[in-house]
């Protein structure tokens, strides 16, 4: 089970008191009442962690769970290890959302950093680091050699720069864990809450995110971009991948490595890219998608279903180059 940096964990809960607190009291007579260490995603999940599972999209990823217990829906329970007790539910994202918030009661809400302190007093800290005016930074941030941090910009507390990194002006980074050479271009805020709720007549609930965001070597992140942290993963940004300005990525969405996204791309969470991927600019991508190797998408697109590798897709919704071309000349 990995150690969340980011937000104190609570816990371990009694496996009644999680289900009790879901609102599923069907499932307490048939439960032993060990304790439960984390709430993980599938592929995260220890054997004293727990999960959930409200798609057959993740299947493959859900027989191979090692979790004790899962909260799904009874059409999905097959889907699990025979040995993983399942919780079923209503309702599984709305039990989910009660469940983590056990775990983790501040990660529904970015409340402000308030251990921040002005560059100029910890500059013995970072010996081969220049800073512009008003740099606010974090406890225990750590920021490689060579690197610049611009003016009016915060580094929240835990936050991992690399070596060789350009922080613009104006930019706000939490929850993230930066490599080396990383270029993120004025007013960007990475790391930050995902649009994660749940709808609700009477008030929306928010659903904690505690995953964070991670940067790999060589990414570029242009102007006013938004990078949102993991629910319960992770959200990536592959190798030597560059991202033009005003590009939003939703929390958990994982892009592959050598990437070029133009400007106004809009990503929904969950949606995981390969490598070598070519996005127009004002093009928009669904949610928990599969998009494969070396896919070309025109600008302006709505891509709403998977696409295989080597393919290049126009229009709303993204079809084939050569059968958007076909639909215009009719």
């Amino acid at each position: 089970m990995p150690t969340n940096l980011f937000f104190e964990k609570k816990g371990p809960f009694p496996l009644r008191e999680i289900i009790k607190t879901i609102g599923n009291i069907d499932n307490l007579s048939n439960v032993s009442n060990f304790e439960v260490h984390g709430f993980e995603s599938l592929d995260h999940a220890g054997k004293n962690d727990m999960t959930f599972l409200n798609s057959t999209k993740y299947k493959d990823l859900s027989l191979r769970t090692k979790a004790i217990a899962c909260i799904t829906v009874p059409n999905l329970s097959e889907f699990l290890p025979e040995k993983c007790i399942k919780i079923n539910v209503k309702n599984v994202l709305f039990a989910v959302t009660k469940a983590s918030k056990l775990f983790y009661p501040n990660a529904d809400i970015d409340f402000p950093d308030e251990n921040l302190s002005e560059s100029e007093k910890l500059k013995h800290l970072y010996l081969n680091v220049k800073f512009g005016k008003n740099v606010l930074i974090g406890k225990n941030v750590m920021i490689g050699k060579n690197s610049y941090v611009g003016s009016n910009t915060t580094i929240e507390s835990n936050v991992n720069i690399g070596e060789n990194c350009i922080v613009g002006n104006l930019v706000t980074i939490k929850n993230s864990l930066i490599s080396n050479n990383v270029n993120i271009q004025d007013g960007s805020k990475i790391g930050t809450k995902g649009f994660g709720f749940i709808p609700n007549k009477d008030k929306n609930i928010r659903t904690p995110h505690i995953g964070k965001v991670i940067l790999e070597e060589g990414v570029e992140i242009g102007a006013n971009s938004t990078i949102d942290r993991g629910s319960l993963g992770d959200t990536v940004i592959g190798r030597n991948t560059f991202l033009d300005n005003q590009v939003h990525v939703a929390h958990n969405v994982h892009i592959g490595k050598n990437c070029m996204i133009a400007g106004q791309v809009g990503f929904a969470g969950s949606s995981t890219l390969g490598d070598n991927i070519v996005i127009g600019g004002q093009a928009g991508i669904s949610g928990h998608l599969k998009i494969g190797n070396n896919v070309k998408i025109g600008g302006g697109s709505g891509v709403i279903n998977d696409i295989p590798d080597n393919s290049r897709v126009m229009g709303y919704p993204a079809v084939s180059l050569k059968n958007f071309i076909k639909k215009r000349k009719k």
